[in-house]
């Protein structure tokens, strides 16, 4: 199926009443995350745990597998590390990476995007300039879409679409359902040859940074797309075929608005845990207890002596000391892997493999 891709804005009102209506329901739950994700006292917490945790779900989504244990472990070790754990750490390292653009141009460009999806896929193809590309029916092969295939007409549109994401004045729609239009014009662009979807997903969380909608990245799309997977695409292409913004940006929306609620439940969650642990901590351990070494543990699902080391300014023994007797009171629990021991925090691992607080 071939599709003209349509400069934007959009030459048509797409907020709709329901639209309007969902993204009103949409902005408070997004606020709620916000201001809940500010209550956490060391922020690297909810970025390293949640980071994560997204670079999982969005690889994921393309068959890219790994267990939140292997991904753990990875964090502390290189060693007999799965290439789809690899790929994992990579997106995260991408995420991070266009975190630190946006926050330091305060803009999202063309030239960023390319050097995201070139850590995410480590090389430097750059946009597609051959062609062939084409999206397929991952059981049947059947061609779904073909994306625009002449390499002038896919910059050009990427300049539009750049302009689009960083000028406020071009569409006054709600930022989100900007959002929505934004990710569809880009996987519908399809602008690489590979890696188009995770780049786009990382796109949504800098787009929320970029709007001030959000301080942290904190809020992960990708869960819910990976539970909702047939509707994420047949929704795309009824754009594309039927026109059918309507309810792609009710999806969307709904997606943010459920994120966003589980996202606080879980940094409820973790903001308890953090709690407890710091009062058994200074119960059971009073003379170990400090406020950094505690944040430590939270930063790190799986810690090792050289954290405390390098993060505590502590001996090994001494670090080795600390960590087994936080294992003898219950928090941690070590597992040897190979010559190496490591420390898992085990309330905390058990949240983040649950991911849903219910």
């Amino acid at each position: 199926m071939n599709v003209t891709i349509k400069p934007l804005p959009l030459s048509k009102d797409i907020e709709t009443k329901a639209v309007l209506k969902k993204a009103l329901e949409a902005n408070r739950a997004l606020a709620e995350l916000k201001g809940t994700a500010r209550t956490i006292p060391n922020q690297s917490i909810l970025i390293n745990a949640l980071s994560l945790q997204e670079a999982k779900d969005s690889s994921e989504i393309e068959n890219i597998v790994t267990t939140h244990d292997e991904l753990y472990r990875s964090m502390v070790s290189n060693s007999n590390v799965s290439n789809a754990t690899k790929e994992v750490k990579r997106y995260r390292e991408a995420l991070y990476r266009g975190l630190e653009l946006v926050n330091s141009h305060h803009m999202l460009l063309t030239r960023h995007i390319v050097e995201i999806q070139e850590i995410l896929e480590e090389n430097s193809a750059g946009i597609r300039k051959q062609a062939g590309s084409a999206l397929r029916n991952e059981r049947t092969k059947e061609i779904i879409y073909t994306p625009p295939q002449d390499y002038n007409t896919i910059l050009d549109l990427m300049h539009n679409l750049e302009e689009y994401i960083n000028d406020t004045n071009m569409d006054t729609c709600d930022p989100l359902v900007k959002m929505a239009i934004i990710h569809y014009q880009f996987e519908s662009i399809h602008p690489f040859y590979d890696g188009n979807g995770r780049t786009g997903r990382i796109i949504n969380i800098l787009y929320l940074i970029l709007t001030n909608l959000l301080d942290l990245p904190v809020l992960y799309l990708s869960s819910y797309i990976i539970r909702t997977k047939s509707d994420y695409y047949r929704l795309l292409n009824a754009v594309r075929t039927e026109d059918d913004w309507e309810a792609w940006i009710l999806y969307m929306l709904t997606g943010v608005e459920e994120t966003s609620k589980e996202s606080v439940k879980l940094i409820e969650a973790i903001t308890k845990l953090i709690q407890e642990t710091k009062t058994t901590l200074r119960e059971k351990l009073p003379k170990l207890y400090s406020k950094d070494l505690l944040e430590l543990l939270f930063k790190h699902p799986y810690t090792k002596i050289g954290f405390l080391v390098d993060e505590l300014g502590v001996s090994r023994k001494t670090a080795g000391l600390h960590l087994r007797a936080i294992e003898n009171i219950g928090i941690l629990e070590s597992v040897k892997v190979g010559r190496d021991v490591y420390f898992v925090n085990k309330e905390l691992f058990s949240l983040l493999q649950s991911g849903r607080i219910e």
